[in-house]
């Protein structure tokens, strides 16, 4: 599904990740609860990127995304415990991370542009 748009590109990308993530948590380490939580959150963001495209109005279109941006902010916090309980190694983590951080940078970049133009929730 091709959208030229940065955001959608590389948010759809890192659900793409959280999917084959959750598919090696359940396959490989058995774990079931944190993997239900991560493919939650990580996948709800390009799907609130998604979502912003139909949105109302500006102030729909700002609002969907910074719920985008605190799925990303969750996401991170799932990540950093899997890390952290020996789910996932430290490459694994790094690339993951790098990549939500590379999300929510994005989403705070736009999110503070529309703020800055008046635009409220």
């Amino acid at each position: 599904m091709p959208q030229n748009n940065i955001l959608y590109d590389k948010s759809y990308a890192f659900s793409i990740r959280i999917v084959k993530l959750t598919q090696y948590l359940c396959d490989e380490k058995r774990e079931f609860i944190l993997s239900k939580q991560i493919i939650r959150s990580g996948t709800a963001i390009c799907a609130l990127v998604s979502e912003s495209k139909f949105a109302q109005s500006r102030a729909d279109f700002l609002n969907k995304l910074m719920i985008a941006l605190k799925e990303a902010n969750e996401t991170q916090y799932w990540i950093n415990l899997l890390y952290d309980t020996d789910y996932i190694s430290k490459q694994m983590f790094d690339s993951l991370i790098a990549d939500n951080k590379e999300l929510v940078s994005l989403l705070v970049s736009i999110t503070k542009s529309l703020k800055d133009k008046g635009i409220t929730k």
